[in-house]
Parts: C-alpha cells; sequence; structure tokens
C-alpha cells in the first residue's frame, strides 16, 4: 500500500515493539456552500451567537398596486432584550418574510435602550407617553409581577422588568404604535 492510502486502522496501530501508538485525526471534508446542512448549521449558529431574546409582534402582508399588476411585500415588527436592562424595537420590509426579519431584527439593534432597573426589577417612578394616538402609562406595582397587555407586555418582558402595571389609556389597537409608546416611555427611566 502506498503512503496515501493508509487506512485508518494502520495509522493508529503501533510500529514496532517498542513504539508508541500515533493516532491522526480524520478530518471530514467541509461541506459545500450550497448544501442545506450548511445552510442549517449557519442558521443554528446565528441563532446561538444571539444574546437577545426576540419576539415578532407583527407581520402584515403589504400590496403595492402597480401598473403591471400588484407587488407583495412583508412588514414585520419586532421587539429584541436580553431581560436583564437592554430593549430595542425595530421593523423591517422585504420581499420574504425571512430577510424582513432579520432587518427588523438590526433595525431593533440599532434602536435599543437601556433602562435603570431597582433591585425587584421594577422602575422607579411613574412614566407615561404618547405616541401617535397611543398612549400609555407604567405604574410600579411591587408583589403584582408584570400586569400589561398587548405589545406593551412584550416590550417589558423582553427589558426584563417585572412588578410594573401598565395601562393603555388610548382606544388605539396598533401594536406598533404600542409598543413604540411603551420605548418612549421606557427611555424616562434609561441611563
Amino acid at each position: 500500500m502506498t503512503d496515501d492510502k493508509k487506512t485508518i486502522e494502520e495509522d493508529i496501530a503501533p510500529t514496532g515493539a517498542g513504539d508508541v501508538a500515533v493516532e491522526k485525526k480524520v478530518e471530514r471534508m467541509p461541506r459545500k456552500r450550497g448544501s442545506k446542512a450548511f445552510a442549517r448549521r449557519k442558521a443554528a449558529d446565528r441563532e446561538r451567537r444571539s444574546e437577545f431574546d426576540q419576539k415578532i409582534i407583527g407581520i402584515r402582508r403589504v400590496t403595492r398596486v402597480m401598473a403591471g399588476g400588484r407587488r407583495f411585500s412583508f412588514s414585520v415588527a419586532m421587539v429584541i432584550g436580553d431581560k436583564k436592562g437592554r430593549v430595542g424595537f425595530g421593523v423591517g420590509k422585504a420581499s420574504d418574510t425571512a430577510l424582513a426579519i432579520e432587518k427588523a431584527s438590526k433595525d431593533a439593534k440599532k434602536n435599543m435602550i437601556t433602562i435603570l432597573l431597582t433591585e425587584n426589577k421594577s422602575i422607579d417612578r411613574n412614566v407615561s407617553a404618547k405616541y401617535c394616538a397611543s398612549e400609555i402609562e407604567v405604574r410600579p406595582a411591587r408583589g403584582r409581577g408584570l400586569v400589561a397587555g398587548s405589545a406593551v407586555r412584550s416590550v417589558l418582558e423582553l427589558a426584563g422588568v417585572t412588578d410594573v402595571t401598565a395601562k393603555i389609556l388610548s382606544r388605539s389597537k396598533s401594536p406598533i404604535n404600542n409598543a413604540r409608546a411603551a420605548m418612549v416611555a421606557l427611555k424616562e427611566v434609561s441611563k
């Protein structure tokens, strides 16, 4: 047998009476970039690296009417946070949902704020904010947990805030505007 066609057993077996066995690691061939396994591994690595939890609060299919017909795209609203005081909100729009989610995530990281939390992971005072038609108020409430609804709950949850009561004072049902109003309110207690 030639040297380049040795089997694994020959590489591991000792050559003589006093020789020590030398093991060679057999490396696997890297997969092609176009393969599905490569794409899954890359996606898994990307998810593992993220230090932020994320929650999609809205996906919409948006239609634009052109001369040749309708063009469809997707709009995604997303909240990201580390549950330790950092939270961000972003919106992304693209022709594919995965690309829109990625754009929303980048926008949320760009618009991230850090809020000051007390020892029991609450806020230190009442805050209120208005964004477009949405108006909210967030009050510290010791021992009650997180009492909030709609997108405001998602923002406060991913920020790591507990023991607060949030109230939406307007009749607005828009989750995007409610989330943005929550972000404006939390900016009042940010660093």
